[in-house]
């Protein structure tokens, strides 16, 4: 199956981004009625048991595809803040975003619930992409991408396809996290953690909400995106709490 060639493999994001800026997020590219199960589809991860052949196959697919001059600078995610300026020497780095203001430089994140945030400037000048996991939007990941643009009312963000907000199942320790109390009301927490009935200390958590809280506080106003769920759509995304042995989807930005 030619899954790069399906108009069903990628999402292009809705957003009044600079003509010089490019951006997409893969999809799994399998229809309805096949098999969406772990690994099927087009899965862009070496990490998650796939075969490296159809991995690396599917890399060059998407090179090819999106006609990029060298692959996505692809990174080794452990759900930090740290962030790689790129350009920079060949290696698979500890961390989880980039940002870069050179030519044909593609950004990129992998992800299967956790959301992808894509970044640049109004001028088409320096674009960003960001691994943000409840750990990461917790711990400031955010702050640090946006730490690297000039202007953040000049900033724009997509918010690409995670875990919905009525999938996204946490305790206590999340909310602590984030500074909110397990023990506030409802309209306090809420749309961030709403309490589930029948289940004693646990909420479930928008992953989506809390991007854009931070993202408003820290000054971003264009903020798109933020309408998926990976879970309830199997055939579409992956997603790792639906299906453990499950492959990865990226999201990419680039100067052109």
């Amino acid at each position: 199956m030619n899954l790069v060639g399906q108009p069903s493999c990628y999402l292009k994001p809705n957003w009044p981004a600079p003509a010089n800026v490019r951006a997409i997020s893969t999809c799994r590219g399998l229809t309805a009625q096949e098999s969406s199960i772990g690994l099927a589809g087009f899965n862009l991860a070496r990490h998650v048991q796939d075969n490296p052949k159809r991995v690396e196959h599917h890399r060059v697919q998407l090179q090819q595809h999106l006609r990029l001059e060298r692959q996505p600078f692809w990174l080794n995610q452990i759900h930090s803040t740290d962030l790689l300026e790129l350009p920079a020497e060949a290696g698979l780095y500890d961390c989880d975003g980039s940002f870069t203001q050179a030519k044909n430089w593609p950004c990129v994140v992998m992800t299967a619930d956790c959301l992808p945030v894509l970044l640049c400037d109004r001028e088409g000048t320096q674009v960003s992409a960001v691994h943000a996991g409840w750990q990461g939007l917790a711990n400031g990941i955010l702050a640090n991408a946006i730490a690297q643009f000039s202007d953040p009312a000049q900033v724009m963000v997509w918010l690409g396809p995670a875990i919905g907000p009525q999938a996204f199942e946490v305790g206590a320790d999340v909310l602590q996290a984030f500074d909110a109390d397990p023990a506030s009301t409802t309209k306090e927490l809420m749309p961030m953690f709403v309490s589930i009935k029948g289940k004693p200390n646990k909420w479930f958590g928008n992953l989506y909400a809390l991007a854009r809280k931070e993202l408003m506080g820290l000054g971003v106003t264009q903020i798109y995106g933020g309408d998926f769920c990976t879970v309830s759509e199997p055939h579409r995304f992956y997603s790792h709490r639906r299906d453990p042995a499950s492959g990865r989807m990226a999201s990419l930005i680039w100067l052109v």
